[in-house]
């Protein structure tokens, strides 16, 4: 969820203005201008690098607002007086805006889930429906511990896997500064020697010192068009559909494939069985969480919602639409035995999330090294390209 700014035309006694406001949306913005006293001509979005780069925004610190309204809930405040009192303490304006905009729907009538189904942005599908599921029951706190829970464990998978990146990651940071530091001082001080000398250089010698040669005449040049690569890179790679398709490439590569498979599943049955605990029948749980799954996952999980709904077995269902393992098929089976689905799915999480984690930890140990190797070549092999004509000129001298 974030804040957006938006241009105003609006006309008051004193004539027709233009007017800036940050608000969540158009109505949100017409609202501040008519508060004021003005009459909106007309509304757009102000230009802003927010519009051009795609993923630069300011999320609703959910997690946090969740733990925080539960705190409240249990020491006994009402749910309306709860908000209000989190809206007093809110610093960030567009966050403050949201909550009170809930209190006010709140005190007019309408449900806690209606409320937050007003604002998207800030509150997904997932949690609208956790919390509408919980209403039916009166258990709101219930249901925001089970959220919390739900985001604390797939929170703990993500920074297990991001704690694994970052060493490669530093590896080849530090290997670029490296190779830029050669290619871009040294090199061409090297070219002003062996130009001197007039020394006959080996052809990738050649190429090399060409390149030095290249960055000390049009140096700026030459950086400025690798920084607006790196930087058309970095865009790139934001744009959902590139990331759709890197995506859809990872999948057909067979052992990462696997592993993708098995970490959609893990996620897809947490979500499920916080679901089915919280009160949630069959079928809408599994169309709510379907959006957690590949395309080709999903296709599978519409026929086997379609099988549920016509009355067959659940683990059954799943399995012949390739949505179980060998672990999470007999899980399932207990479940319907015992009529635990809900607790027995996050239990099958649980299981497969460890053996994500595993998997990271082993390619980790794995690809570090491979790493620091490669990077150890292609430094070697600048440097040995910079003094190659060096020991040719020794040999001959001998």
């Amino acid at each position: 969820m974030r804040a957006v700014r938006f241009e105003l035309k609006a006309v008051r006694h004193d004539g027709v203005v233009s007017l800036d406001y940050q608000a969540l949306d158009e109505r949100d913005a017409v609202q501040q201008a008519q508060s004021q006293g003005y009459t909106v001509l007309t509304v757009r979005p102000s230009r802003t690098l927010a519009s051009f780069w795609p993923g630069i925004r300011e999320t609703f610190p959910l997690v946090l607002f969740s733990q925080e309204l539960l705190v409240l809930l249990d020491a006994g405040l009402p749910l309306v007086e709860s908000i209000e009192t989190l809206a007093e303490k809110e610093r960030k304006r567009d966050i403050k805006t949201v909550l009170m905009r809930i209190a006010g729907i709140l005190r007019q009538g309408q449900t806690f889930s209606s409320a937050l189904q007003q604002f998207p942005e800030a509150f997904p599908t997932l949690y609208v429906a956790t919390i509408r599921a919980s209403e039916k029951t009166g258990s709101i706190g219930q249901a925001l511990g089970r959220y919390v829970a739900y985001q604390t464990q797939l929170e703990a998978v993500r920074k297990r896997l991001m704690n694994a990146s970052i060493y490669p990651v530093l590896l080849m940071l530090v290997g670029g500064l490296v190779s830029l530091f050669l290619l871009v001082y040294v090199v061409p001080k090297f070219s002003h020697i062996y130009e001197e000398r007039s020394v006959d250089l080996p052809l990738f010698s050649q190429l090399l010192i060409g390149w030095g040669r290249l960055l000390e005449g049009h140096g700026l040049l030459v950086m400025a068009v690798l920084g607006g690569i790196l930087a058309l890179a970095v865009y790139v790679s934001c744009l959902k559909a590139v990331r759709s398709r890197i995506a859809a490439i990872l999948w057909r590569i067979p052992a990462v494939g696997d592993r993708l498979r098995v970490y959609q599943l893990a996620r897809f049955y947490r979500t499920l069985g916080m679901l089915l605990r919280g009160g949630m029948a069959v079928v809408p749980a599994l169309e709510l969480a379907s959006g957690l799954l590949h395309a080709g996952l999903r296709e599978g999980l519409t026929v086997a919602t379609r099988a549920i709904s016509e009355g067959h077995s659940f683990s059954q269902a799943m399995e012949q639409n390739g949505l179980t393992t060998g672990v999470a098929l007999r899980m399932l089976i207990v479940g319907e035995q015992g009529g635990n689905m809900g607790e027995m799915m996050e239990r099958a999480a649980a299981f497969h999330e460890e053996e994500v984690a595993r998997w990271v930890d082993w390619f980790s140990r794995l690809f570090e090294p491979l790493l620091m190797a490669f990077i150890g070549v292609a430094i070697g092999i600048i440097v040995i390209l910079m003094y190659l004509p060096i020991f040719e000129l020794a040999g001959n001298l001998r």
